[in-house]
């Protein structure tokens, strides 16, 4: 190919290896790539994100993938809002890594091995209501800040642990520093956690079939859809803390054969700000999970979406969905 795909690309360290990876597995099938950054309202602030909003690491990227000045924008999936931009095309939803949680702690402790009134960081809502609904009297800080200063802080005593997402630390090579990977019984990752979303202009047919043909994951899009649907759902009726996770399994069909089927777990929290600590009222979690067909994961999503509202998730608040 004789053209240059500028991809538009945050400047953090994780950003930059995020879509360095996809610009491989484009120059490995020919294309020609250059990494573009863009600084983001996200990368400006240092205020917690519900105070400067969702999508303030992606508005910039999609506002200059739309105007022409890159041709490709890669995000972490989750940090896009869940409505979608008529400007641009989903053109890709790469193979997805490991997405749950990790806890990295002082020496070389677990969870439930850390001492009650430890301080452990998150700047997650969604991570600290499911830590502190496991009733190990933590005090869950509010933190920002890339992989690095998380760690630091750790490293440092100011925290006693970080919780963070294993897929950041995968793609920066930082799995040494992971004391435990957290089981999705005990926190349920933010929907498309580990997923990686690759956008192009809705016009540019020519990009668009590019990623689909060399960077797109079918399995990784629909587990990923479903976990998307049940939060926008979830947006129109509560503003909880919200994970989800959907897996790809194998199922057998009235005739006994193999198929692939979507399987989806989501939890909604109440009782939750920064505020409360150990000493609060009891966190409540509502669970829901599903089963249904790999070609239907927006309409499995919604349909727990709409079972976490009757179990009460309509009643709550909170202060984020996903970070």
């Amino acid at each position: 190919m004789s053209s240059v795909i500028r991809i538009g690309t945050r400047g953090s360290a994780l950003a930059l290896a995020q879509s360095r990876t996809v610009a491989a597995r484009l120059e490995a099938a020919g294309a020609r790539t250059e990494l573009i950054t863009v600084v983001t309202p996200g990368d400006r602030s240092a205020a917690p994100i519900a105070e400067i909003g969702i999508g303030v690491f992606t508005s910039a990227l999609r506002d200059a993938l739309a105007d022409g000045t890159v041709d490709v924008a890669i995000h972490s999936y989750k940090d896009l809002p869940t409505a979608p931009d008529p400007r641009l095309s989903l053109a890709a939803v790469p193979s997805r890594e490991d997405p749950r949680d990790a806890l990295v702690a002082r020496d070389g402790l677990t969870l439930g091995e850390l001492p009650a009134g430890s301080r452990v960081g998150t700047g997650s809502p969604r991570r600290a209501a499911q830590i502190r609904a496991l009733g190990l009297g933590l005090e869950i800080v509010p933190i920002r800040g890339n992989v690095d200063t998380r760690i630091r802080k750790v490293h440092d005593g100011e925290l006693d642990g970080v919780v963070l997402a294993r897929a950041g630390l995968a793609r920066l090579g930082r799995l040494d520093v992971i004391t435990e990977v957290l089981d999705p019984i005990q926190v349920l990752p933010a929907p498309a956690q580990g997923a990686l979303a690759v956008e192009c202009r809705v016009d540019d047919v020519d990009t668009e079939h590019l990623l689909q043909s060399i960077v797109d994951d079918t399995a990784t899009r629909a587990a990923v859809g479903a976990e998307r649907a049940l939060l926008a759902a979830l947006e129109a009726g509560c503003q909880a803390p919200v994970g989800a996770l959907a897996d790809v399994v194998e199922d057998l069909d009235a005739d006994d054969r193999i198929v692939h089927r979507l399987s989806l777990r989501g939890v909604a929290a109440a009782n939750w700000t920064f505020d409360s600590q150990a000493e609060g009222p009891a966190v409540e979690l509502f669970r829901a999970s599903a089963t249904g067909d790999l070609t239907e994961g927006e309409q499995l999503g919604r349909a727990l979406a709409a079972e976490l509202l009757e179990l009460g998730a309509g009643t709550l608040t909170g202060d984020e969905h996903n970070r």
